[in-house]
């Protein structure tokens, strides 16, 4: 009887006490104005999956997608660390990395189609220590896409003193190559951050 009477009282306890732990403290304030700025960057992305150096992984694939012959099949998932310079030589200046993950969405394997989610952050210059996010789809292309070809992708966030951005990356070609899936893109990207 008395075990019954215990139970009871630390249930009695735990139902009084959940309210009032369950509650979350907010204060809302009204936010002073701020001024939007607008941030105009170009710089060279190069990812390498192959050779003695690669800065691209895959890390996860489909089996069912191992038969077909691509750099990139269907359903794999890459991870990656890409070195971002300010010339169109991976050996130019680097200000920065590209890390993040890419899935690559094409079941054509003479095109290549991914879903990208990768944090451009930048380690040298004016802009150290800041970064932006990139998470979009990079639209079907060949694997060897003209110079003249602009794949148009979006920015959902930023820190440091791109917080809060939003924002457009352009790409385009500046060298790749089918067979290895090596490929260096100019990037023109256009920032809007407080």
């Amino acid at each position: 009887m008395e075990k019954r009477m215990i139970f009871a009282w630390a249930m009695i306890f735990c139902l009084a006490a959940a309210p009032v732990y369950g509650q979350y403290y907010s204060k809302t304030i009204k936010a002073a104005p701020r001024v939007e700025k607008m941030t105009r960057l170009r710089f060279f992305y190069h990812d390498i999956p192959v050779g003695k150096d690669p800065t691209t992984f895959l890390i996860a694939q489909a089996n069912i997608t191992q038969k077909f012959f691509s750099p990139s099949p269907y359903g794999s998932l890459y991870s990656m660390d890409d070195p971002l310079t300010l010339g169109p030589n991976r050996t130019s200046k680097m200000v920065g990395n590209a890390q993040g993950l890419y899935l690559a969405l094409s079941r054509d394997p003479t095109k290549f189609s991914a879903v990208f989610y990768a944090d451009f952050a930048f380690t040298t210059g004016k802009f150290k220590g800041s970064s932006f996010s990139l998470f979009s789809r990079y639209p079907l292309t060949d694997f060897v896409p003209g110079p003249d070809v602009i794949r148009e992708m979006a920015i959902v966030g930023g820190t440091g003193a791109f917080r809060m951005a939003t924002g457009f990356a352009l790409f385009r070609a500046s060298s790749s190559s089918a067979k290895t899936g090596d490929a260096s893109l100019k990037v023109d990207v256009t920032l809007y951050h407080y």
